[in-house]
C-alpha cells in the first residue's frame, strides 16, 4: 500500500489494516519455533518492489523472519531521508519537502503493509510478538518524523505561501492536510511536552497491541463447549458437524464446540432451541474483557483513556473526541451528540415495539405448553425474532441460505453489480502466491478492458483471523509512484466441512456486498499523490461508499442473477424475493439500538476528562451508567461491543464508531438520488465514479458528497430507511 512515511508509521502504530471491519499458521509463515537466522537483505522480499503483477505481495517467498530487519532497515532509511529533507540547505519547496516525504519510507512502507494485513488475517505467536515488540518502536519512529522541528518549518513555510505555488488544488490540499497533520501530531509544543507525548504515544502503543491481542486470545478461549448434540438441538448437519470439528481439534472429540465472534450477539442465538444454551453462549460473550482473568482489559481501558484525555488536553483540545473529530466530517462533538440524540429515542421506542412483540410469541407458546412465561433477556431475543419474522414473512432463514453459495454470490451477484454499473470484468487467476489456500485471487479489469487492479477474496473466519469484515490495500494507486490498486475483502463466514456448500445468510450477503463497496473506491482511485489514496478519507466518510453498494444486494435484476438453488439452479421463487424484501426493516429497532448503544457509549468515553475516567474497577460501571444517561440503556438489547471487547475504540474508531450512521445518512440520501435517476444504470456508476470515488481524500469529503447529489445530505432518508421515521413514542 503505497503511502507516505508519516502516514505508514501512524497506521503501524496503531497497529490498523486499511478499511474502511485457525491454529493452522499459512503457507508463508514461518514457525515461531524454528526461526532461522534472520536472512540477507539479498534474501529478504521486502527489500526490493515485487516483480509480480502489479507489485502484487510475494507471499510465496515471505517468512515471519524477513518482518524485523525490514522494520529495522525500513526505519533507518526514512530517519535518513527525513534528515536529509529537513537539512536542505536549499529553500523549501514543494518537490525538494512535500513531495520528498512522499517517496520517502518505501522499505518500511512495503514490509508493514503485508505485516498488519496478515496480523488481521491470519496472526500466530510470531506475529503477536512482533507487534507487541515493534508498536511502541514504530510509534517513536513517527513521533521522530512528526516532531522534527526543522521539518515542520519547512512544511510551515510552504503552507504560508501554497497559493503562490503554481499548484493545483490536489497539490494545495497536500501542503494543508502536511501542515494540519504535523500540528495535530504535537509539531507546535514544547520540547519538554514533545518528550511527554512521546512517552504518551509509545504506551498507547503498546496497550492498543495488549487489548487486541487479548480479545482475539479471549474470543478464542471462551468458545463454549457442550457434551451432546441434544443441547445443540436446532441446528443443522452442517452447524452440528462443524462444532464438532472444532472439539476434535481442541482435543474434546466427541464433544461439541461452539465458537464465538467478536461482537455481543452470536449467531446460533437464532436457532438454538435450548434456553439454557442460548444463555451460555450470551454470557460467555458479554462477559468477555472483564472476568479478572488473564485477558481482563478494564485497567487496559482505564489507562488508554486517561492517556488519550491527557494528550488531547496537552494538544489544546477539551477531550480526545474533539481532537479526533476535528478532523473528520463531523467536526466537533457537539454535531455527533445532536445526531446520535436525534436517533436515540425512535430507535429505543421501536425495539421496544419489537420487544412486545416477542414477548407475546414467548407468552404463546409457554401458555401452548402449559408452562409458565418467561421475561424477555438478551439470549432470546434473536431467537423469538426469528420465529415472528417467521410468522408474519412466512418465511426464515434457513428458507433462504440454499439460494445464497458464497463463490455464486460473489460472481453473479458482487461482480455482476460492478459490471452493470461500471463496466468492470473479472477474470480468476491462480498463478499468484497465496498467503493461505481458501483465498481467491481475481484480476480486474476496466470497461475498456485494461487492467484496472487484483482483488483477494479472503471469506472465512478463523481463530488466527480477527473478527469482522474489513478491506485493505496490499498497494494503492499513485500517479506519482505509477502504482495500480492490490485490494483485499476480509469476511468471518464459517467454513463447512470437506465436500459442504458455502452458504451464506443474508446479512452475510450485504456485508459480501458492503465490503466490495471498499473495494471498489479502492480500485477506482485516480490520485496523483500516495497521500489521498483509495479510502483514505475521514473516518466518518469512509463507510458512505460501502453502504451505498449494499442496495445492488436486493435490486431485482442483480438478486435474479445469484439467487440460484446451490443443487437445481432454480431461480428464488417471487414469493419468497417479495418477503425478503417486505422484511428489510424487520427488527430495524433492534439493530439501530444495538449499534447506537454502542457508538454513545464511545462518545462518553471519549468526552471526558482524564480525572473522569474510572479506574479498571469501575468501567463496567461506568459503561452502564453511560448507557442510562444517553438513554439508550434496554436490558434486551446490550450494545453490539461492550467496552472490554470493543477493538474499533482501541484502533482507527476511537471516538469514530458513530462513522456508520454518519455515513449512513449520505448513504441513504445517495441511494434515493440513484432511485430517482434511473437506478441500476452506466450513466450514474460513472457519476459516482468520477465525482467520488476516484477521488479519493484529495478534496473536501462532504464536497465530495455535494458534487454527486447536488445537494446537502438531510437525516429523513435514513429514518425511512430504517423504519424510524413513525416510530410512535412508549
Amino acid at each position: 500500500m503505497k503511502k507516505t512515511g508519516l502516514y505508514l508509521a501512524l497506521a503501524a502504530a496503531l497497529g490498523l489494516g486499511m478499511t474502511a471491519c485457525n491454529r493452522t499458521e499459512s503457507p508463508a509463515a514461518g514457525s515461531a519455533a524454528e526461526q532461522p537466522a534472520a536472512p540477507s537483505a539479498q534474501d529478504n522480499p521486502f527489500f526490493a518492489e515485487s516483480d509480480l503483477p502489479l507489485h502484487y505481495p510475494h507471499f510465496d517467498r515471505i517468512r515471519d523472519e524477513h518482518f524485523a530487519p525490514a522494520f529495522e532497515a525500513g526505519m533507518a532509511e526514512q530517519i535518513k531521508e527525513v534528515e536529509a529533507i529537513a537539512g536542505n540547505p536549499e529553500a523549501p519547496t514543494f518537490e525538494n519537502t512535500i513531495i520528498a516525504l512522499e517517496n520517502s519510507g518505501q522499505l518500511l512502507d512495503r514490509a508493514t503493509t503485508v505485516f498488519f494485513s496478515l496480523v488481521g488475517t491470519d496472526t500466530n505467536d510470531a506475529r503477536k510478538k512482533l507487534q507487541a515488540d515493534f508498536s511502541p518502536r514504530f510509534a517513536a519512529h513517527r513521533d521522530a518524523i512528526a516532531l522534527n522541528p526543522a521539518l515542520f518549518a519547512r512544511i510551515q513555510a510552504l503552507y504560508d505561501k501554497r497559493d503562490t505555488l503554481g499548484l493545483d488544488a490536489e497539490g494545495v490540499r497536500l501542503v494543508e492536510r502536511y501542515q494540519d497533520d504535523f500540528i495535530r501530531a504535537g509539531a507546535k509544543l514544547s520540547e519538554a511536552d514533545k518528550a511527554t507525548l512521546k512517552d504518551m504515544n509509545a504506551r498507547l502503543a503498546t496497550l492498543g497491541t495488549q487489548f487486541n491481542q487479548n480479545v482475539l486470545n479471549e474470543v478464542n478461549a471462551s468458545a463454549v463447549t457442550f457434551d451432546s448434540a441434544d443441547a445443540l438441538a436446532g441446528s443443522n448437519e452442517t452447524q452440528l458437524a462443524a462444532a464438532a470439528e472444532e472439539a476434535k481439534k481442541r482435543g474434546q472429540e466427541g464433544k461439541y464446540v461452539v465458537t464465538l465472534l467478536n461482537t455481543t450477539g452470536q449467531p446460533p442465538l437464532t436457532y438454538l432451541t435450548s434456553r439454557d444454551a442460548r444463555q451460555k453462549i450470551f454470557e460467555a460473550s458479554a462477559g468477555r474483557g472483564s472476568r479478572g482473568n488473564e485477558y481482563d482489559n478494564t485497567a487496559i481501558v482505564s489507562e488508554v483513556m486517561k492517556l488519550r484525555a491527557d494528550r488531547a488536553k496537552m494538544l489544546g483540545f477539551p477531550n480526545h473526541a474533539a481532537y479526533s473529530l476535528a478532523d473528520a466530517t463531523a467536526k466537533t462533538p457537539e454535531a455527533v451528540n445532536a445526531m446520535l440524540g436525534q436517533l436515540a429515542p425512535a430507535a429505543v421506542a421501536n425495539a421496544k415495539r419489537e420487544a412486545a412483540d416477542l414477548q407475546a410469541m414467548i407468552d404463546k407458546e409457554q401458555a401452548a405448553k402449559g408452562e409458565p412465561s418467561f421475561k424477555l433477556e438478551p439470549w432470546d431475543w434473536a431467537y423469538y425474532a426469528e420465529k415472528v419474522r417467521q410468522e408474519r414473512y412466512n418465511f426464515d432463514e434457513s428458507q433462504l441460505k440454499p439460494y445464497f453459495e458464497m463463490k455464486n454470490v460473489l460472481e453473479n451477484g458482487v461482480f455482476f453489480a460492478a459490471n452493470q454499473l461500471y463496466g468492470l470484468t473479472f477474470k480468476e487467476r491462480t498463478d499468484l502466491p497465496k498467503y493461505r489456500d481458501d483465498i481467491w485471487t481475481y484480476d480486474v479489469f476496466d470497461a475498456d478492458g485494461s487492467p484496472l487492479a487484483i482483488f483477494i477474496f479472503d471469506p472465512f473466519a478463523r481463530e488466527s483471523k480477527r473478527g469482522g469484515a474489513w478491506m485493505n490495500a496490499y498497494v494503492s494507486q499513485s500517479k506519482l509512484h505509477d502504482t495500480q490498486p492490490v485490494v483485499a475483502n476480509h469476511l468471518n463466514i464459517t467454513k463447512p466441512t470437506d465436500g459442504q456448500p458455502v452458504l451464506l445468510t443474508w446479512d452475510e450477503v450485504t456485508t459480501t456486498f458492503h465490503e466490495f463497496g471498499h473495494a471498489l473506491h479502492g480500485m477506482f482511485s485516480d490520485v496523483t499523490y500516495p497521500y489521498f489514496s483509495g479510502t483514505s478519507v475521514p473516518r466518518d466518510f469512509v463507510e458512505f461508499p460501502s453502504q451505498v453498494n449494499e442496495m445492488w444486494a436486493d435490486w431485482p435484476s442483480i438478486l435474479a442473477n445469484y439467487a440460484k438453488h446451490h443443487q437445481t439452479g432454480e431461480a428464488m421463487p417471487q414469493a419468497l424475493l417479495d418477503k425478503v424484501l417486505a422484511a428489510s426493516k424487520f427488527n430495524q429497532g433492534f439493530a439501530t439500538t444495538e449499534y447506537l448503544g454502542a457508538a454513545m457509549l464511545d462518545q462518553r468515553w471519549h468526552q471526558i476528562g482524564s480525572d473522569e475516567v474510572p479506574e479498571a474497577a469501575g468501567v463496567m460501571q461506568f459503561e452502564h451508567d453511560a448507557l442510562v444517561a444517553d438513554g439508550i440503556q434496554f436490558t434486551p438489547v446490550p450494545p453490539r461491543y461492550r467496552t472490554p471487547y470493543f477493538s474499533h475504540i482501541m484502533g482507527g474508531y476511537a471516538a469514530g464508531y458513530y462513522a456508520y450512521i454518519w455515513s449512513e445518512v449520505l448513504d441513504a440520501n445517495t441511494q434515493q438520488w440513484i432511485r430517482d435517476n434511473g437506478g441500476l444504470k452506466r450513466e450514474n456508476g460513472d457519476r459516482f465514479r468520477a465525482t467520488l470515488l476516484s477521488r479519493g481524500g484529495s478534496k473536501d469529503a462532504l464536497q465530495l458528497f455535494r458534487d454527486f447529489t447536488g445537494a446537502d445530505p438531510k437525516i429523513e432518508p435514513l429514518l425511512a430507511k430504517r423504519g424510524l421515521d413513525a416510530a410512535p413514542p412508549r
